[in-house]
């Protein structure tokens, strides 16, 4: 369990309107750390939802939402391209929770997931150079860096994590 104050959920329909608004309330903290995913992404918010919610049917992604003791939608955590064992992590916390450990729990529990439940052995994630925070949480979490790489114009390093599965 993540802690009594926080929960990690599988991605659901019902997630949809407060996940925009945690979109929509945080896209400007977001893009000084990543890059911005663009009015489109708002514009097609229900039908691009959709078409998550069809992709984890099929496997190819696990998506979950961080939800708080106030019922509050905080944080996202996914696994994507799902594949031979393998997924990508990527996260994103709403700024009001930043510098309280929050991002660094629940990376650490979808580890334990994504091995237990997933039965996957390796992730990988990305993070630019200029969001220490984010280097942080996966160096906390057991990742280690691989390589420099260019995520659009901004440069970024590459982490993996192998996992081992619960006995």
């Amino acid at each position: 369990m993540l802690s009594t104050m926080l929960r990690l959920e599988r991605l659901r329909a019902d997630h949809a309107s407060a996940l925009l608004v945690f979109e929509r309330d945080n896209r400007e903290y977001f893009a000084r750390s990543v890059p911005d995913r663009g009015d489109a992404y708002f514009a097609e918010f229900a039908h691009r939802h959709r078409a998550l919610l069809a992709e984890q049917d099929d496997g190819l992604v696990h998506l979950h939402v961080v939800i708080d003791d106030q019922e509050d939608l905080v944080g996202r955590v996914n696994l994507v391209d799902v594949k031979d064992g393998t997924a990508e992590l990527g996260y994103r916390f709403a700024e009001r929770t930043a510098g309280r450990g929050l991002a660094t729990a629940a990376v650490g529990e979808m580890c334990l997931l994504a091995a237990a439940e997933y039965g996957l052995r390796e992730l990988t994630a990305i993070a630019t150079l200029d969001n220490a925070a984010s280097m942080t949480v996966l160096r906390r979490n057991g990742f280690s860096a691989v390589d420099d790489i260019f995520i659009g114009a901004r440069r970024g390093r590459r982490y993996r994590r192998r996992l081992v599965a619960p006995r």
